[in-house]
Formats: structure tokens, C-alpha cells, sequence
């Protein structure tokens, strides 16, 4: 049993959960409290953390599949050293390198697993996972000296990849998703991956990222993400998801997928006003990863265990206090700690929301290494 392949779900999943509920408590307790304790958390630790660490983690768990102990063995102890070591010692050299020692070894497996596609809008992951690999890179050359980005930038941008990963992604997950309920129920569906909506978003979106970069282009950033805004809206809509009542997963991810649209908008209107732009970005680190996340995490668990879909209770709960987090992270504003009522409030229904997705992967796990594996999980 200990050398046949594991699912790299099975161990990241769970993790990065955990990890997720700990992170954003911890960063308020370290603030609120006066200790300064953990120092890691201090500042834009916690979006490094959720950054570099929960979404490169789910990354891991979501694109290496089945692997042998001799590889997943060494990248999850890279992993878990790099949280703990940036978590109490932030300062030490050796924290700051394992991070990006971490993502370029999850790079080294992971991206070559996408150049096999013919058509370049297939072969488009790798280079997006090598792009947000390469910032965790970045970020410590920024914390070593490096003149440009600040390091608060380079968090914005990273975010704004997360939004081009998870909008590329999740659109892939959903669009044959969606089309196999409908093909059952005799309503065939035409416009699946919608391929153009897609080549645009790939355009815009990487223009983006270069144009947050620097305070002249930022307004054109803004537009860029509008516009992103709009073509999202426009492919759930022709996904035509009102035919899908009886599936609360595929809802709840096709929610997940609209709050891209609202974090991209809002983000967007935020750079062309000179609004402050770290509440808005917390619509897509909130909104759109904490629901598109927890619902792929259970998705997959649920297939692999028990070849159903996740139960409509678990998933309806997710997209309520993610959406409940997200709200009140930005009614918070740009200085949230004056708020701290509204901070707790997103910090206890994000940390509720990964705490109860840890402990289901763990009982579903549990059930699966108690049976055979599913030979064919639910599309």
C-alpha cells in the first residue's frame, strides 16, 4: 500500500485548508492583540501566505494527480516547511527561500503536464502556474532588494494572475460539467468552453497584470478588468444555468465563477477612481477563491470516495459564509482595523467555512482508502 501512488489531493486538499483556517485568524489576533505574534502574519504576511502558500497548494493538489511517495513526499515537506519557518521567522533567509523553492519544484512537475495540448489555448495553464511560481520567486528578490515591484504590488498582481488561473480553470470545470446535466435532461448545449470569450480573456487579463504594475497604466488596468468583467458575466449566462436547479454544486461553482466577474469589476472601477484597491482585490482572494476552492476541493473528494457530488447542505453552506467573508472583508475598507467587528466577522466565517472543508476531506479520505477506488467518478 505505501508505494502505490497517491491522489496529490488527498494530501495538499486537506492542507491547504487547514492552512487557509489558521492564516486569516492568526493575522488579526497577531495586529489586535498587540503581540505582534506570529510575525510571519504581520503586514501582508497573510496575503503572502494565501497567496504562496494556500493557492500554490491547491495548484499542487489539483494538477500533479496520482504520484509516487518519492515525489509528493519531498514537495509537501518543502511545503509545510515554508508555512511554519515564514510563519515564526519571516526575516530568516531560509524562510524566504523555501517559498520559492516550494513553487519552483511544484513548477518542475506540474507545467510540463500542459504541453502535450496541440492548441495553444490548452497549452495555456503551465505557462500561467510557471507565471505565479516565478512571483514567489520575485517576492523574495523584492524582499532581498530588489528595486521594482514593491512588494505590496507584486501581491496585487499575483491576485489578479489568481483571477486569470481560476477564470481559465474554472471555466474548464464547469463548461463540460454543465453541458453533461443538460444532455440528460435532452437541452444540448452549444456554447461549452466558448473558445473566442476565452482567447479574449486570455489576452486581456495578462495585460492587466503588466499594467497594475506601474502607477501610469493603472487606470488602463482598470478598464482591461472591466472589460474581463463583462465577458465572464456573458459566458455563465450562455451556460444557461437555470436549467440546473437540481445540482447545487454546479450553482454554487458557477457563483464561484461570478464572483470573478464582481471582484474583476469592482477591482476595476477601483483603479480608474483611485480608490483604494485592497478591499476590492479581497473580492477575488475572498469571494472567488473561497468558494471556487472549497467547492473543487469537495468536488473531487466526493467523486474519488463516494462517486456522488458534494451533499446541496455542504455546498449552500460555502457559498454563504464565503459570500458573508467577502462582504464584510470589504465593507472593512482600506484600513480594516478600525473595523474590527467586520474583520472578525469575515475571519470567522472564512476560517468556519476551510475548517469544516478539512475535516470532511479527512472523513472522506478515510472512506476511500476503505474501499476500492472509484474506476468512474461522476463527470
Amino acid at each position: 500500500m505505501a508505494g502505490k501512488p497517491l491522489h496529490a489531493f488527498w494530501l495538499f486538499f486537506p492542507a491547504a485548508a487547514l492552512w487557509a483556517a489558521l492564516v486569516v485568524p492568526l493575522s488579526m489576533f497577531a495586529v489586535l492583540s498587540g503581540t505582534g505574534w506570529p510575525p510571519g502574519l504581520i503586514g501582508a504576511g497573510h496575503g503572502h501566505e494565501l497567496v504562496f502558500g494556500f493557492a500554490l497548494a491547491l495548484i499542487a493538489g489539483y494538477t500533479l494527480g496520482p504520484q509516487p511517495w518519492r515525489i509528493l513526499a519531498p514537495l509537501f515537506g518543502l511545503w509545510l516547511a515554508a508555512r511554519l519557518s515564514w510563519l515564526l521567522a519571516p526575516d530568516w533567509l531560509a524562510s524566504q527561500l523555501l517559498s520559492p523553492a516550494f513553487a519552483l519544484l511544484l513548477a518542475r512537475y506540474v507545467v510540463p503536464r500542459f504541453q502535450a495540448a496541440k492548441k495553444w489555448r490548452n497549452k495555456v495553464a503551465g505557462p500561467l502556474i510557471l507565471a505565479l511560481c516565478l512571483m514567489a520567486l520575485v517576492y523574495f528578490l523584492v524582499r532581498a532588494g530588489l528595486p521594482f515591484p514593491p512588494a505590496s504590488t507584486l501581491l496585487h498582481t499575483a491576485i489578479i494572475g489568481l483571477l486569470l488561473l481560476m477564470t481559465f480553470m474554472g471555466g474548464r470545470i464547469i463548461a463540460p460539467a454543465v453541458a453533461g446535466t443538460l444532455e440528460k435532461k435532452g437541452t444540448p448545449l452549444e456554447a461549452r468552453v466558448q473558445p473566442l470569450i476565452e482567447g479574449w480573456l486570455l489576452a486581456i487579463l495578462p495585460l492587466a497584470m503588466v499594467c497594475i504594475l506601474f502607477t501610469a497604466t493603472e487606470k488602463l488596468a482598470g478598464l482591461l478588468l472591466l472589460g474581463a468583467s463583462l465577458l465572464i458575466i456573458v459566458r455563465v449566462a450562455r451556460w444557461k444555468l437555470w436549467h440546473c436547479t437540481d445540482r447545487p454544486d454546479l450553482l454554487v461553482l458557477a457563483l464561484g465563477y461570478l464572483w470573478l466577474a464582481v471582484g474583476a469589476a469592482v477591482t476595476g472601477v477601483h483603479l480608474v477612481t483611485g480608490h483604494a484597491l485592497l478591499p476590492a482585490l479581497h473580492l477575488i482572494a475572498v469571494g472567488a477563491l473561497g468558494t471556487l476552492s472549497c467547492s473543487v476541493m469537495l468536488r473531487l473528494a466526493w467523486q474519488r470516495a463516494r462517486r456522488r457530488f458534494p451533499p446541496a447542505w455542504q455546498v449552500l453552506a460555502i457559498a454563504v459564509l464565503i459570500a458573508l467573508a467577502g462582504v464584510c472583508r470589504y465593507l472593512a475598507g482600506p484600513l480594516p482595523f478600525s473595523q474590527p467587528g467586520l474583520l472578525w466577522l469575515a475571519a470567522g466565517a472564512w476560517a468556519l467555512t476551510f475548517s469544516g472543508v478539512a475535516v470532511q476531506l479527512s472523513l472522506l479520505y478515510q472512506r476511500s482508502v476503505s474501499r476500492q477506488p472509484a474506476r468512474n467518478p461522476v463527470p
